[in-house]
């Protein structure tokens, strides 16, 4: 790791890391184009972090809008769940569920992931339950259980199957940050930007598999890329 880190700013920034890399891993398998990921703390352990995810798609069909809605839900539960991903090699890589929930209702600062997946889900709901209006408030909440509980599922497995990758990329991300110097005043904030085509040449990026959100009758298909 970065040596000239303060040990307090390192565990943070590889928290962060390991949040925004969790985000770019499921984006790009996928099928979201990506671009760069940035991450900036300071001595005082505020942070700022961002993984570039391009949202533009083909959408020729209602099944095609179903499968982006649940792609997109997945890429936003991802970085709460990989900020939960053990830092120690010797660990076993499994996502804490209660500590990913707590993250993403606003206890470490994912709230607005949380705000969007909520919008989701219900913009999914409308159009896989055409029928149900706003009384059918005991069903309308069991559907949105049911569809939470899969999208959850399934990106819990990306996660934990692709955590080594996550782990590479982040502790990579951390390596690469350094001081930024500040006119006028003592320099605080640690930041480092990895580009697109920065990324695109890493091996752990490569090596990333590519999967489809749901086969025809909603059971996993894998497709490794080549």
């Amino acid at each position: 790791m970065t040596t000239n880190l303060p040990a307090a700013v390192r565990d943070r920034a590889l928290q962060i890391a390991h949040h925004e890399m969790g985000h770019y891993v499921v984006a790009r398998a996928l099928g979201f184009e990506t671009g760069g990921v940035t991450l900036t703390v300071t001595r005082d352990l505020r942070h700022q972090g961002g993984a570039s995810i391009t949202l533009v798609r083909s959408i020729s069909s209602i099944e095609a809008m179903k499968e982006h809605l649940e792609a997109r839900m997945m890429v936003l539960l991802a970085g709460a769940m990989a900020q939960t991903l053990p830092s120690k090699p010797s660990a076993a890589k499994r996502v804490d569920k209660p500590k990913a929930t707590a993250i993403l209702k606003g206890e470490q600062g994912a709230e607005q992931d949380y705000a969007k997946i909520r919008e989701l889900q219900h913009l999914l709901r409308n159009i896989v339950y055409p029928d149900t209006g706003p009384a059918s408030g005991e069903r309308i909440t069991a559907q949105l259980k049911a569809m939470t509980d899969r999208v959850w599922l399934r990106t819990q497995k990306i996660i934990e199957d692709q955590a080594e990758t996550i782990a590479e990329l982040a502790g990579t991300l951390v390596d690469g940050m350094a001081l930024v110097e500040q006119w006028g005043r003592a320099a605080d904030t640690y930041e480092v930007v990895y580009s697109g085509p920065m990324l695109e040449r890493l091996r752990a990026v490569r090596a990333i598999p590519s999967l489809q959100v749901w086969a025809g009758s909603r059971s996993d298909a894998v497709q490794h890329s080549k």
